[in-house]
C-alpha cells in the first residue's frame, strides 16, 4: 500500500509540471516572447532588439560540453554558413552559466550565440518540456521568422543534428 502511493506521488510529480508546463508551449503562428538574457561574453541580450533583422533559430539543448549538445552546437557551426547564407541567426540557449557558454564556445570555436537561462525562465516562456522523467531539460529548435514568429517547431531530444537539417529546410 504505501509503495502504490509513493508510486503515485512521484507519477504525479512528474506528469503535472510536464502538463502545466506544456499549456504555454509555443506553438507554429505564435509570436515568440519577449526576453534578456547574458550572452557568453556577458553581454545582454534583448530578443526585441533582433526581431526584424532576419529570421532566427533559437535552440534549446540540455547542458554544455555533453556528446549529444556537442555534436549539436558542432554541427550548427559546420553548417553556420548555410544559415549565414539565408540572413539567419543562430541562437542556442541553455541553464548554463556565462562562464560555462564561454568556454563551450571557446573550445568549439562556436561563431554564434549562446544564451545563459539560469533560472529557466525563457525555457517556460516557450514551453520546453524537460524529459527523461522530468529531470533533463528538453532539447528543441525553433525557427523564427523577420517578424518573431514561429515557423517551425522541432523536438526531439536524440539525434541532435537532425536540428540543424530541420531549422534549414524550413528556412528555404
Amino acid at each position: 500500500m504505501k509503495f502504490t502511493i509513493l508510486a503515485i506521488l512521484i507519477i504525479g510529480a512528474i506528469i503535472i509540471p510536464q502538463q502545466m508546463n506544456n499549456k504555454s508551449k509555443l506553438e507554429v503562428g505564435d509570436k515568440i516572447p519577449s526576453f534578456t538574457l547574458k550572452d557568453q561574453d556577458n553581454h545582454d541580450f534583448n530578443m526585441d532588439d533582433y526581431i526584424g533583422s532576419g529570421p532566427m533559430v533559437i535552440y534549446f539543448y540540455p547542458k554544455d560540453d555533453t556528446p549529444g549538445c556537442t555534436k549539436e552546437a558542432c554541427s550548427f557551426r559546420d553548417n553556420f554558413s548555410a544559415f549565414k547564407n539565408l540572413n539567419a541567426k543562430i541562437i542556442g540557449i541553455s541553464g548554463d552559466n556565462v562562464e560555462s557558454h564561454k568556454a563551450f564556445a571557446e573550445k568549439y570555436n562556436l561563431p554564434f550565440t549562446l544564451l545563459a537561462d539560469v533560472n529557466n525562465e525563457v525555457r517556460k516562456k516557450f514551453g520546453v518540456p524537460n524529459t527523461v522523467l522530468g529531470l533533463i531539460p528538453g532539447r528543441v529548435t525553433y525557427v523564427v521568422d523577420n517578424k518573431g514568429i514561429v515557423i517551425h517547431i522541432y523536438d526531439k531530444l536524440r539525434n541532435a543534428e537532425k536540428h540543424i537539417d530541420e531549422a534549414l529546410k524550413s528556412l528555404q
